[in-house]
């Protein structure tokens, strides 16, 4: 019994003794300022980008500043990329414009003329209406056809944006919550703390310390969420505008063949020019979603990048990786001090007791990597986070007139100060594997790690389809347009110049029965 009872004083003042080179070694660390090791001209050197193209904000010049979604000029040529939708669109607006102002002036004049000769209609116009109608279907065909493509590309692609951007949201928000988690082990710290010898100073580090990570955190979230709100904002948008037009042109397709086909001559001229704007819509839409299509591609280049090389690449200026070495170095010191710690005080168990089959768990492995290893100790050591029950079964607090039955004698303030510092340190090391994933970017990494692997590939082509599509539907739109244009106006210049009173349109008969009734009540 008395051997054992020595043991265990031994091993008490053991637990003392690591405990009190524990307090002096956090002090040490808290105020040492650790270097930052950068990558050579990290600062400067990114990787190779091929992104060249004409920057319509200075003159067409060639912009090759890489991917920047913080740089305007980025944007500018990027949004270039789709000039040949654009130009298109206004060229199609524009030629409507020209052929509405060629119609009025060829109405007036073939009104203020006052033809007194009338051209017989030709026999061939019923014939050359039956030809007319055959490419008119098979055009409007090929227009549903079009806009079915473009409606399922629009919406799968929308719905693998909303993807990505969940996954990019979802990723701050983690960094958040673990900042979160760091600076309540802190506060839980510093409570513990609070009533023992600790120094002040320690006590004023953790409180200043938890305070600018909240700040960090709440910061992180907000833009989260602002951007989150601005980019659904602008999708949504999008989504439901492009929506609207494209099933608006579905519909006025099949209106236009179909009032052409039993010639509503009024409907048909309404329909005419609603088709040839949404004509313009397309192409102009073309252009935009190319544009959308050399964005997505950039981004999973960046991305590629980054996981190459997270400290240089050309989203380091929205992703300073880099910048957090100085904070992984901090985490270095503290790891190497806690394992030299463990180490030390191990030394002393075998040094008092000779025996090496038990001692304390070491958390870090050795130099120069110290990583976290809280499992890879053997049954005997005992944990960090296991000091303070020891400490309880071992230690009899401020015995009665220094009789402790069965224990050692501690003082009440020594104990506290011990339980407090093993919760403090097991507490801060749980939070350890978190805050060394997010200083690694290692959070990130994984996030466009399934952006890559799931949901590049599928964006790239579901775009693709879109903006193809669009193309071929704003070929089909522009023959279907002209088609019912040249019957329409085949139609007008038919009627000007028919001498008979028979007329040819629907609203003609209309028009002319009210006239009959009108003329025999008179």
């Amino acid at each position: 019994m008395l051997t054992r009872w020595k043991i265990e004083m031994r091993l008490s003042r053991i637990w003392l003794v690591m405990l009190l080179l524990l307090v002096s070694n956090l002090s040490r660390i808290q105020g040492q300022t650790p270097e930052t090791t950068l990558p050579e001209n990290g600062t400067e050197i990114r990787l190779a980008d091929d992104t060249v193209r004409p920057d319509p904000l200075e003159s067409l010049k060639k912009y090759r500043g890489g991917y920047d979604i913080t740089n305007v000029h980025y944007w500018s040529s990027t949004a270039y990329t789709g000039i040949s939708g654009y130009v298109l669109g206004a060229l199609w607006l524009l030629c409507g414009v020209v052929f509405v102002i060629f119609l009025v002036a060829t109405t007036c004049c073939k009104r203020n003329s006052k033809l007194k000769k009338h051209k017989t209609p030709p026999s061939s116009h019923k014939q050359y209406y039956l030809w007319h109608i055959l490419p008119a279907a098979f055009f409007t065909l090929l227009a549903i056809v079009g806009t079915g493509l473009v409606l399922g590309g629009n919406a799968k692609f929308h719905s693998r944006a909303d993807k990505i951007i969940d996954i990019i949201i979802d990723t701050a928000d983690d960094a958040s919550e673990t900042i979160y988690n760091t600076t309540e082990a802190m506060k839980m710290t510093r409570t513990n703390l609070q009533g023992t010898n600790v120094e002040a100073s320690t006590i004023r580090f953790l409180d200043s310390t938890s305070r600018q990570l909240d700040s960090t955190a709440d910061d992180i979230q907000r833009q989260a969420r602002k951007n989150r709100r601005k980019i659904d904002l602008g999708l949504r948008i999008l989504y439901i505008v492009s929506t609207v037009i494209f099933a608006l042109n579905l519909i006025a397709v099949i209106a236009l063949t179909s009032v052409g086909v039993v010639k509503i001559r009024r409907a048909l001229h309404i329909l005419i020019v609603l088709c040839w704007l949404i004509t313009v819509l397309c192409w102009v839409f073309f252009g935009a979603y190319f544009f959308l299509s050399r964005f997505g591609g950039d981004t999973c280049t960046a991305l590629e990048g980054f996981q190459q090389d997270p400290y240089n690449n050309s989203l380091s200026s929205i992703l300073p990786c880099d910048e957090l070495l100085s904070a992984e170095s901090v985490l270095n010191v503290v790891s190497a001090g806690v394992y030299n710690l463990v180490n030390q005080v191990n030394a002393n168990i075998t040094r008092m007791q000779r025996d090496s089959s038990f001692g304390v768990c070491n958390p870090f492995s050795g130099p120069p990597e110290y990583n976290y290893q809280p499992n890879n100790c053997s049954e005997n050591d005992i944990k960090i986070g296991d000091i303070p029950e020891l400490l309880r079964l071992l230690t009899c607090v401020d015995p009665v007139d220094g009789v402790c039955n069965g224990g050692i004698p501690i003082s009440g303030n020594d104990f506290r100060t011990a339980v407090g510092y093993a919760s403090s340190i097991q507490i801060l090391l749980n939070s350890y594997p978190g805050m060394e994933s997010l200083l690694h970017c290692q959070t990130v990494k994984d996030a466009f790690s399934e952006i890559l692997e799931n949901h590049c590939k599928p964006l790239k082509r579901e775009v693709k389809i879109v903006w193809a599509g669009l193309v071929f539907l704003s070929i089909v739109m522009v023959f279907l347009v002209l088609t019912w244009t040249f019957e329409a106006y085949h139609e007008h210049n038919h009627r000007f110049s028919d001498g008979s009173v028979k007329p040819h349109h629907v609203d003609d008969t209309i028009e002319s029965g009210m006239v009959d009734d009108n003329t025999q009540k008179t």
